[in-house]
């Protein structure tokens, strides 16, 4: 199946409340909250990209190093929680960065709704009075669109971030239909999604995928899903899904 975004984002969606699309430059998020709240997304984003790119300007290999980078104190709090995650993780913090975004602006947004999805390229920042269930895109798998993982509202803020080696254009050294990591942390989650992807090449790998995965510190759990093969450890409940329209309620 190739890659749809905007089928990807239907599993993100939640029944009662509003959605948005916000792009700037590169950056396109999509998002939903109690009302309209666009313009205020828009300057959250721009906020992050400000940070990010500064900081790119000073230490240009930020953005290219696919290796951990040394710590910087010095740095603004989302610099840092993505060198935190790539070295947990043994991958560049550029692996942190869509989970870091996600996460940036979802708690700016906090101020303006009390109910928060953000969405950005499958890593999703969550924040609802309610129980969520966010559907599984898998590419080709069979498994695609028939599972999800379920959220209670009592376990948000949270973040679920989602890394495939055959779905989208992230950058992949390994051939995952999907690696669902969840973590209070999305620097965290993301980057532990792109470490455990890379070493998923067949369903075989599942299970050492996994015992990777449980030594990450911070990590809830992890859903990994290859051809017809799915493994999960952790704080996840699968669901199977009636719909791809059930996802995301």
């Amino acid at each position: 199946m190739p890659y749809d975004h905007r089928t990807y984002r239907s599993y993100s969606a939640s029944k009662g409340l509003v959605s948005c699309t916000a792009c700037v430059k590169e950056t396109d998020l999509f998002i939903s909250a109690r009302s309209d709240i666009t313009p205020q997304a828009l300057s959250a984003i721009r906020d992050a990209r400000a940070v990010l790119e500064e900081y790119i300007l000073r230490r240009p290999g930020f953005k290219t190093s696919l290796v951990p980078l040394e710590a910087d104190p010095q740095a603004h709090a989302l610099i840092r929680e993505m060198l935190e995650a790539s070295r947990t993780c043994g991958v560049g913090p550029m692996a942190a960065v869509a989970g870091a975004v996600a996460e940036f602006v979802g708690r700016a947004l906090l101020d303006y709704s009390p109910e928060i999805i953000v969405e950005n390229g499958g890593d999703l920042f969550l924040s609802a009075e309610r129980e969520l269930t966010i559907g599984i895109f898998a590419g080709s798998s069979p498994l695609s669109e028939k599972i999800g993982i379920r959220i209670a509202a009592q376990d948000m803020p949270l973040s679920l971030c989602t890394s495939s080696g055959t779905v989208g254009p992230s950058l992949s050294f390994g051939r995952a239909d999907a690696v669902c990591v969840r973590s209070r942390s999305a620097s965290l989650a993301d980057a532990a999604a792109t470490a455990v992807g890379n070493a998923v090449k067949t369903a075989a790998d599942i299970a050492a995928a996994i015992e990777a995965a449980r030594a990450i510190a911070m990590l809830d759990g992890i859903v990994i899903v290859k051809d017809d093969q799915i493994g999960a450890w952790g704080d996840i409940e699968l669901v199977a899904l009636e719909s791809a329209e059930a996802a995301g309620r």
